[in-house]
């Protein structure tokens, strides 16, 4: 069996088109981010109604409209058509066709990037210098995972169902992914801050939380084990509840333009 290393880059494992056909359950599954989150990403920027934020793969729009709904105008910068036609509206959010490494976007025109879910898809040699060239010089650069919390047991339960379905795909580290940042000569002060954070999810959701993964099969005698194997996990769990809790925990990096 081939180990992580020897596997390619998540940048070149398809990543505008490879969640053509998740969209459904990425809009229905999905975890949202805790409020905490979103309020220390906007702190100290100013007064959320005269920001501009672009919310880089944005998909389809979970945290954009998490920052919408604080007042910021958002540009979802989405290369997915089936993510961006999959998206709810909203009157602050405009969703534009794009990617980490050309947005379109103009030099120095906004207040915020952000990367909810979506940074350890990007090629990051090309993808930082790109955030810096939009960024503001009092810019903020914002990069958000939901990490499963393995301290948890149902957490933990899942984790490992997933791991073995998708052959322990690389994606599954993706914190790592941040190691670009921490080095880079784009972006300066990056400091990270966590917040707890929980989804409640009946047997329908724990597996369409797993569908809306990428990597997970979507068909098959592999998926039929999935389902079997979350439906064992999830009898084991709900009680009488009639759900379960995925633990995360919200991991925020912030990161300020540099003046180099």
């Amino acid at each position: 069996m081939n180990s992580n290393d020897s596997k390619p880059a998540l940048y070149e494992m398809n990543p505008l088109g490879r969640f053509s056909d998740r969209a459904a359950d990425y809009v229905k599954y999905r975890p949202t981010y805790p409020a905490a989150a979103i309020e220390a990403i906007l702190d100290g920027l100013g007064e959320s109604s005269q920001l501009t934020a672009a919310d880089i793969g944005a998909g389809t729009g979970i945290s954009s409209r998490h920052l919408a709904e604080r007042g910021v105008r958002v540009l979802a910068i989405e290369p997915n058509a089936e993510m961006r036609q999959a998206a709810a509206p909203h009157e602050r959010v405009e969703f534009r066709e794009g990617t980490s490494e050309a947005t379109n976007l103009p030099d120095s025109s906004l207040d915020l990037v952000s990367c909810f879910q979506s940074f350890h898809w990007f090629n990051p040699v090309l993808s930082l210098p790109e955030f810096r060239r939009i960024l503001k010089p009092s810019g903020r650069l914002a990069v958000v995972w939901n990490l499963r919390d393995r301290a948890d047991a149902l957490t933990l339960g899942y984790t490992q169902i997933v791991k073995s379905a998708s052959n322990s795909h690389p994606a599954e580290k993706r914190a790592r992914a941040i190691e670009p940042l921490l080095a880079s000569p784009d972006f300066s002060d990056v400091r990270a801050i966590e917040f707890a954070h929980r989804q409640n999810v009946d047997l329908a959701g724990l597996i369409g939380r797993a569908k809306s993964a990428s990597y997970i099969p979507n068909s098959g005698p592999h998926l039929q084990k999935i389902i079997s194997d979350l439906t064992e996990l999830y009898q084991a769990h709900c009680g009488d509840r009639g759900f379960v809790s995925l633990v995360y925990k919200t991991r925020v990096y912030l990161g300020n333009r540099t003046d180099n």
